[in-house]
């Protein structure tokens, strides 16, 4: 598959507000600073991240006794945001850690430090 003829189809993103309504169990990446990404075409013409996973091409529409498993191995088959793995325990609280907290916490000082320095 050409370059050109990659790019030019239409790829539908299951993307919906920095998250995956698609998926129950799907963590949101808004305020992490992690920018979801759409999803692509690799380098075999399959479709990686449109969480389909109905390429014409892929080994899983063509599958045979003589088709190695091998050949969707590597990162090329994996989508950097849209990917069970981000569904983990683990990952969900590394997104957590990333979020920036909202509004300050109320404060209520004790001692008035600045009283009668002015």
């Amino acid at each position: 598959m050409t370059e050109d003829k990659k790019h030019s189809e239409e790829i539908e993103s299951p993307i919906l507000d920095e998250t995956m309504p698609h998926q129950i169990s799907a963590p949101s990446f808004k305020g992490t600073g992690i920018k979801m990404q759409d999803p692509f075409v690799n380098e075999h013409g399959v479709v990686i991240g449109d969480s389909l996973y109905n390429s014409p091409n892929s080994p899983l529409n063509n599958w045979s006794d003589e088709t190695n498993p091998e050949i969707m191995a590597g990162d090329e088959w994996v989508h950097p945001t849209n990917d069970i793995g981000w569904n983990t325990t683990e990952n969900r609280e590394l997104l957590e850690s990333k979020k920036q907290p909202k509004g300050v916490p109320f404060m209520h000082p004790s001692k008035d430090t600045s009283y009668g320095n002015d």
